[in-house]
């Protein structure tokens, strides 16, 4: 029971949706928001092509920083940029940026409360052959436990351009997640997106399936499987994990009784982690986490390496089919 209002695409649930990874989403709003915001200026570790920056270099090439591999010194010249009045997004690998430049990010971007968005390629076991080193599974709890930081996780290439517009708009430090891996594009330019407002996609009554990231499409399908079985799963597409939407995920915990948290991420300190603490405070209920259980990745496809860390829809499933049974 999709919502009407959720506004997906024709081809959304169908076995050839179309596909494209969130970094080419972001590709495409940066060279927008550019064109409504002259501050914005565009600073590169040595990944210019792969963090897809190039077309905003050819058509603002004065606009564009190259810093070379050095992520610590690519935060602290952005935060000094914005200072300045500059609107600086920075790219970088995120296990290097975030990873690396923490310290840079937390003392010269947080703690100054400056307009400087983090973008943080390469995330997720789904970066596949790379390996462990440049798998990030741990970025959404770095930034999230930042003071004045927003974390953005865009569900697919669509979502991932109206998240560059929206923290483009947004003051203040901003973190959005983007993957390597083409991913379904599910969404459609009419699908609503606001920060700190999650969309209800799907209509359900015995557990909620609450995803970031790319896994949004997988609880989708999860959810349509398992009401084949009579299990009625609303699936929320939680894209802000801070400030966390706790309104939906409250409502959803009191009409469905059970939660799954849906993350290509470690499952300590991520969405899950904003979910269960909300609920905890408010309305406890019995909850499952699909996540990266407290290990690294490793080299092979992407989809291989979802499936090894539990992370398809098969395991979704299983996770809801759990939660329920604690419920009742």
């Amino acid at each position: 029971m999709i919502r009407p209002e959720a506004k997906l695409s024709a081809q959304a649930l169908a076995p050839n949706v179309p596909k494209k990874a969130t970094r080419d989403g972001y590709g495409q709003g940066i060279v927008l928001a550019a064109e409504r915001h002259p501050e914005i200026v565009v600073l590169s570790a040595d990944v210019t092509e792969s963090t897809r920056n190039l077309e905003f270099k050819k058509k603002f090439p004065e606009r564009f920083i190259q810093v070379g591999v050095h992520e610590q010194f690519l935060a602290a010249n952005a935060a000094g940029l914005a200072l300045a009045g500059k609107m600086p997004f920075v790219n970088a690998y995120a296990t290097f940026c975030p990873g690396r430049a923490w310290e840079q990010i937390r003392t010269n971007i947080c703690i100054n409360d400056v307009n400087v968005k983090i973008m943080g390629h390469h995330t997720g076991v789904s970066v596949g052959a790379d390996g462990a080193t440049h798998q990030a599974t741990e970025d959404i709890a770095l930034t999230r436990v930042l003071a004045n930081m927003t974390v953005v996780v865009p569900c697919d290439a669509v979502e991932a351009r109206k998240a560059t517009l929206a923290v483009a708009d947004r003051k203040g430090p901003c973190y959005v997640r983007l993957t390597r891996e083409a991913t379904p594009v599910f969404t459609t330019d009419e699908t609503p997106f606001e920060i700190g407002k999650a969309l209800t996609l799907r209509e359900g009554h015995d557990v909620a399936l609450v995803a970031c990231g790319h896994l949004v499409h997988a609880a989708l399908v999860a959810a349509e499987e398992l009401a084949q079985e009579g299990i009625e799963a609303a699936v929320i597409d939680c894209h802000t994990v801070k400030p966390l939407d706790e309104d939906t995920v409250e409502r959803a915990a009191r009409e469905c009784g059970a939660i799954v948290s849906i993350e290509e991420h470690q499952v300590i300190g991520g969405l899950g982690g904003a979910i269960a603490e909300c609920l905890a405070r408010h309305t406890p209920v019995p909850m499952e986490f699909i996540g990266v259980q407290d290990r690294y990745g490793e080299s092979g496809s992407a989809a291989e390496l979802l499936a090894l860390c539990g992370l398809d829809k098969d395991a979704i499933k299983e996770a809801a089919r759990k939660a329920i049974k604690r419920k009742n």
